[in-house]
């Protein structure tokens, strides 16, 4: 299994941005083979994660047209810096809450 690391130092997000997101979530999980995408903000600093099952679904999604187009969209509106990271997941493992 295979995470992609998103971070992006954000401009002011738009109602634009936020439905794009969105839409760019469902469809990565219903077209693409998304696993998981997770998705958090703390001041001007967004992080998501999304999982993925192999390397030919990130791939496929990465050239998707309307990905591409949002992609674009966020370096001129949306984001004074992004950086992305594959990487491969080698251990994963649930913990109960009082695990030691």
């Amino acid at each position: 299994m295979y995470a992609v690391i998103f971070r992006a130092v954000m401009k002011d997000p738009d109602s634009e941005y936020f439905e794009t997101a969105n839409r760019l979530r469902r469809l990565a999980r219903e077209n693409y083979g998304c696993l998981d995408f997770i998705a958090t903000s703390e001041g001007d600093l967004e992080i998501s994660v999304s999982y993925w099952k192999t390397l030919e679904h990130i791939f496929r999604w990465k050239q998707d047209k309307e990905h591409l187009e949002a992609q674009q969209r966020g370096r001129s509106k949306w984001y004074h810096s992004c950086q992305v990271q594959v990487v491969e997941i080698l251990r994963d493992y649930e913990c109960a809450m009082n695990c030691e």
